[in-house]
């Protein structure tokens, strides 16, 4: 299992949480910085993110992804709109959860979420 990671490093325990989830382990973490500047296009930012990334298309459309998608909820939307259109599909992401009562911010893995299963169970309902 890889993981993009558009938001705040994971840690260990995190890192553990999530390959228990998915019952496999975590081969590759890609961590790409969202420091994105307000004043341009955030478009164009996104796409030279992933391309600066230089994660071949092959890889995005036959290996197994995880997102774990930037805080930001503009930002966001266009990553995942922009990783649908290199791998085909919509990928899963990762939900973190705050820990109830630690002392100082801290989070622990939540849930897989299957973008692509609530797409097709959306089409069902309409």
């Amino acid at each position: 299992m890889n993981i993009l990671n558009f938001s705040h490093p994971l840690s260990d325990a995190q890192r553990a949480q999530i390959a228990a989830a998915v019952g496999e382990p975590i081969v590759e973490v890609v961590n790409l910085a969202t420091q994105f500047d307000t004043a341009a296009p955030f478009v164009a930012q996104v796409v030279a993110l992933l391309d600066d990334a230089a994660i071949a298309p092959a890889r995005l459309q036959t290996e197994a992804w995880l997102v774990m998608p930037p805080a930001l909820n503009i930002i966001s939307a266009i990553v995942l709109a922009e990783l649908h259109g290199r791998m085909g599909h919509f990928p899963a992401i990762i939900r973190l959860r705050p820990v109830a009562n630690a002392v100082a911010p801290t989070f622990e893995f939540a849930e897989i979420i299957n973008l692509d299963q609530v797409r097709q169970a959306a089409r069902q309902r309409r």
